[in-house]
Parts: C-alpha cells; sequence; structure tokens
C-alpha cells in the first residue's frame, strides 16, 4: 500500500508554562489522512484538536514544543524552518480557519485576499491572471456574481460567504490536503449543509484529502469515512466511521452518542456525560476519563491506556473488551459485559 498523505506519529505538543512548570496539551496522537479521504477529528473544546492541527501547520507560538514525526506525501515536517513551512502553507496545505471574519482582512477585498495567496505562491503570474482566478474560485466555492462580489469587502458578506470565501482562499493553490477547523461554527443549519457538499465536491471531484475538526457528531457521521475522537489530549478511539459509530469501543464516544437525539428512538432519554473535561494542568492520572466515566476501575486511575486494535476499530480503554452494543433506551452503566 502506499504511503498516507497525512501521517501523524507520537505527535506531542508541550508548552512552556511559569517557572518549570510544562504544560502538555498533545499526547502522542497517531492519525493518517489517504488521499481523497474525509477524516473526521471529534472532541470537546479543549480536547487538543486545534493544537494538534496547528502543529501540522507549524503555526504554534515559539513557548510551544513539537516532537514526534507529521509526514506529508512522505516528507516531514517536524523541525522545519518557518521559511520552508511558508512554501508549504497554502501550496500544499489549505487551512480552513473557524471563524471567517477574523481570518479575513477587513481592509482588502475578498478577491485581493485571493488574489494575494496565490501571487506569494505563484511569482510569475500577473496580478490580472491572479485576480480573474480569484473570480473562478469564488464562483466554484458557489458566490453568486463572483465579479462583483470580488470587489466588496468581508463585511458585505454573510456568514456563510465568508466562509465560503475562505474555502476559496484555502483552495488557491490546489493543495492536496485542506484542514478545516470546525468549519460549520455558528452558521445556521442550511448554511451548515452547504458548506459541507462543497466541502465533498472538493474532496470527490479534485481528490483533496479533508481533516475536518468539529464536535458535531452529526456531520462526521454524514460526511467522513474515518474518525478520531480526541479527549484531554489523546487519541480514545480511531477507525472507519461506521464501524466507531456502530459499536463505540470507548466510554466517551459512547458517552458523546448516547447523548445524541435518536429520530428513530423520539422518546428515549438522553444520558449526559457527568463532570467537565479537565484542565491541562489538572490532568488527572491514569486515563484521563477515568472521573466521568462510570465504567471505571482501579487500573483506570493508575495506568494509561494505549491505543489498540478492538475489533474492527482502535480503543485507548482497559475495558474495551468488556463493552456490548450501545442500545437506544439503555444507560452506560448497562453497556459492561458479565
Amino acid at each position: 500500500m502506499s504511503a498516507p498523505l497525512l501521517q501523524i506519529r507520537d505527535l506531542a505538543v508541550t508548552f512552556a508554562g511559569q517557572g518549570r512548570n510544562h504544560l502538555q496539551a498533545v499526547c502522542g496522537v497517531d492519525l493518517d489522512v489517504e488521499k481523497g479521504q474525509l477524516h473526521g477529528v471529534v472532541g470537546e473544546s479543549g480536547s487538543g484538536k486545534s493544537v494538534t492541527m496547528m502543529a501540522v501547520m507549524g503555526l504554534l507560538s515559539p513557548s510551544a514544543c513539537v516532537t514526534g514525526s507529521v509526514r506529508l506525501d512522505g516528507e516531514e515536517l517536524i523541525g522545519k524552518s518557518e521559511r520552508a513551512m511558508r512554501r508549504i502553507r497554502g501550496a500544499r496545505i489549505g487551512y480552513i480557519f473557524q471563524d471567517p471574519m477574523t481570518a479575513l482582512n477587513p481592509l482588502l477585498t475578498v478577491g485581493e485576499q485571493i488574489s494575494e495567496a496565490i501571487r506569494l505562491h505563484e511569482r510569475k503570474i500577473t496580478r490580472r491572471s491572479a485576480n480573474e482566478r480569484a473570480v473562478d474560485l469564488l464562483r466554484l466555492v458557489a458566490i453568486p456574481i463572483p465579479e462583483r462580489r470580488a470587489l466588496q469587502y468581508p463585511h458585505e458578506f454573510s456568514g456563510g460567504m465568508r466562509q465560503r470565501a475562505v474555502i476559496a482562499m484555502a483552495m488557491a493553490n490546489e493543495p492536496s490536503l485542506l484542514i478545516a477547523d470546525e468549519p460549520t461554527t455558528a452558521l445556521d443549519v442550511t448554511i451548515q449543509a452547504q458548506i459541507m457538499e462543497l466541502l465533498e465536491r472538493l474532496r470527490a471531484d479534485k481528490g483533496v484529502g479533508l481533516v475536518l475538526v468539529t464536535h458535531d457528531l452529526g456531520v462526521v457521521a454524514g460526511a467522513a469515512s474515518a474518525v478520531s475522537i480526541m479527549y484531554s489530549g489523546r487519541v480514545v478511539e480511531q477507525g472507519h466511521v461506521d464501524d466507531v459509530f456502530a459499536f463505540p469501543r470507548h466510554p466517551y464516544t459512547r458517552g458523546l452518542l448516547a447523548s445524541l437525539p435518536q429520530l428513530d428512538h423520539p422518546t428515549a432519554r438522553l444520558v449526559a456525560i457527568p463532570g467537565a473535561p479537565p484542565p491541562i494542568a489538572m490532568r488527572p492520572s491514569g486515563c484521563a476519563f477515568h472521573p466521568r466515566c462510570p465504567l471505571a476501575i482501579e487500573r483506570c486511575r493508575i495506568e494509561v491506556p494505549a491505543l489498540r486494535a478492538i475489533g474492527a476499530s482502535m480503543s485507548a480503554c482497559h475495558r474495551a473488551e468488556d463493552l456490548r452494543p450501545l442500545g437506544p433506551t439503555t444507560n452506560e452503566a448497562t453497556h459492561a459485559g458479565a
């Protein structure tokens, strides 16, 4: 088999704190993205999703220490100079930031910003050609009247149009990998569907590898082929989206799914996950999820579980073999074997 488009191995990110205190935000993440694949990365706020992707892009602050391996088409990115990363960002990896309003410069027209992204990586292209391509990109992302819209400023765009403009900018140089950091946050359901349809079309038509960072399990279930569930800086479950959602092998994944309404069982009671994710500075020993887990045993409080193959997916849970398929009307405590 050929190597993945993006291959992350044992990625760790540590931030320097006050004095000798160091805060580890990401702890040994492994993740593969194939060409033409949409890989969803799911987790609550503070789980390390965005920090992982920013480490891939080399956009973290100087206070961050990044170790491990990140390979793009077999080329190692960790340790590259800022000058080398500038040639990769935008050209080979596109990034769709979470807030399109702050991602766009309010003092430049949308067309100018897209054409600037093109000219930065194609030195010989004329300004006129870059402007024409910017209009074509706005048309590609379904912006109406793109010739006129290219001359407008970000504040003249709606939220959904701004997000599509950011996608156009990320696709300006036809990157092989596109990272979308919560691209549908704060958008209404109709616009969310349009954005996801656009991303799917880019993946299918251009063979772009796509990483979708989100907290929306419904979006992942409908669009992704693979999923990684993150909690407190670690991947706790990983696999094909159908396998993970049909038979989750980690209590955290099961808790997330149990908290969602089910159209086929409208009277089923939703089960909330108790507590909250721990702050980085107060991460508990052993499995970080054990204070919130109804299935925790003494081993969970002491030993960090490794991500290992369980059935058709990967799970970082000491009790993964004890779990049964998740039922629609029973709570998590009834899902352990024996």
